[in-house]
């Protein structure tokens, strides 16, 4: 290691919260012109006729949202697209506050949730729920509803509550990736039980943000960033698009001095991920490689000119049989570039223990292929 030069050396993208007396990232417990959708080319259905284009109205309405009526008479299409209030209104009663209690304090402190299936599941954060002796859920209308059971995992910062109830609004999630400065829309319970349901619009600040749950040792996710005024008692609230459709979870924030609407937010496919996890196995089964990475400081800071993951220890007897050896550098896995432990970390959250997968690796100077048995993490 050349002098001057850092490394941060963990073990699935293992680095403590950031903390500090001018800046922090804190765990969030306790109307704007709206800008055109990116630049990205949107494919739809369409029709060449007599020289014209047309394109399918139904496929507008379906990437835009809002709604589209024909009249048949006049041979004319009125669309009207989704405005903030109209979003409200559709999404609003899938939204819920979380009211935890301690054996022998009573009330805790509260977050907010949303509905993901009918019959009473509803997701928010770990944290809103960590060291929780009862937990209820209280909807739109005021109802309030004794929280049956419940799994959670810290590091991931998420939890699926069950209550007993049938005829709920779950929310939709969006399947495409959020680009940036697009308009989003937050629905939560700030700071106090009277304002449920209180809303906050902004854009996507960007996107694939490197996240460690604060003062924790977790698991390097990849988060959105949003500029959203989001308070404590936001946590676990759902962050929505125009098109009424959950592009993630509300989950912390960095405050201090000259700093303003830094939030981030736990993406959609990383959140239907851990429910998929929670509903059939009661916990998240995280698959890992096996290995200790070494990121350099560069990596892990976003600087250029930082050098590749290198194995610094092999703990896996698959691993070895492998023929990973301590010093081998770590290129891709499954085809997908890894710079940082927190692209390992994406690259391996849609597997499982005991799938196989393909790493492109440097040993002996040379470049090779490894296949891998992933270990439960």
């Amino acid at each position: 290691m050349k002098k001057g030069e850092k490394r941060i050396k963990a073990v699935h993208a293992r680095v403590k919260g950031l903390c500090g007396g001018m800046l922090a990232l804190v765990l969030l417990w306790g109307a704007m012109p709206l800008a055109a959708h990116g630049a990205d080319a949107v494919m739809m259905k369409a029709a060449s006729i007599d020289g014209k284009v047309y394109v399918q109205a139904e496929a507008m309405q379906q990437w835009f949202g809002g709604e589209g009526t024909y009249n048949s008479k006049t041979q004319t299409y009125s669309y009207t697209p989704n405005d903030v209030p109209a979003v409200i209104q559709k999404v609003g009663p899938s939204v819920v506050t979380i009211v935890r209690e301690k054996e022998g304090v009573g009330y805790d402190g509260h977050g907010s949730g949303f509905v993901v299936r009918e019959d009473g599941w509803i997701v928010t954060n770990a944290h809103v729920v960590e060291g929780a002796s009862k937990l209820q859920v209280v909807a739109l209308d005021g109802t309030a509803y004794s929280v049956k059971k419940w799994y959670a995992d810290a590091a991931i910062d998420l939890a699926l509550l069950q209550i007993k109830a049938s005829g709920l609004k779950p929310v939709a999630f969006a399947k495409q990736t959020p680009q940036v400065g697009e308009p989003v829309l937050a629905l939560g319970t700030p700071q106090s039980m009277m304002l449920r349901n209180s809303a906050t619009v902004g854009i996507v600040s960007g996107i694939e943000r490197s996240y460690v749950a604060p003062g924790k040792w977790g698991y390097n996710y990849k988060m959105i960033q949003a500029d959203v005024a989001i308070n404590g008692g936001n946590s676990g609230g759902p962050l929505y698009n125009m098109k009424g459709e959950v592009i993630g979870v509300n989950s912390s924030k960095f405050t201090g001095n000259d700093i303003d609407n830094m939030g981030f937010v736990i993406p959609a496919d990383t959140v239907q991920m851990a429910i998929r996890h929670f509903m059939n196995y009661g916990k998240i089964k995280r698959a890992d490689l096996g290995i200790e990475l070494e990121e350099d400081y560069a990596a892990s800071e976003g600087l250029p000119g930082a050098e590749p993951l290198r194995v610094t220890a092999v703990q896996s007897e698959v691993a070895k049989q492998a023929g990973i050896c301590e010093g081998d550098v770590l290129y891709a896995v499954g085809g997908r570039q890894v710079k940082t432990l927190a692209d390992v970390i994406e690259a391996l959250k849609l597997r499982l223990p005991g799938q196989r997968v393909s790493l492109t690796m440097q040993s002996d100077g040379d470049v090779v292929e490894r296949t891998v048995a992933l270990v439960e993490g």
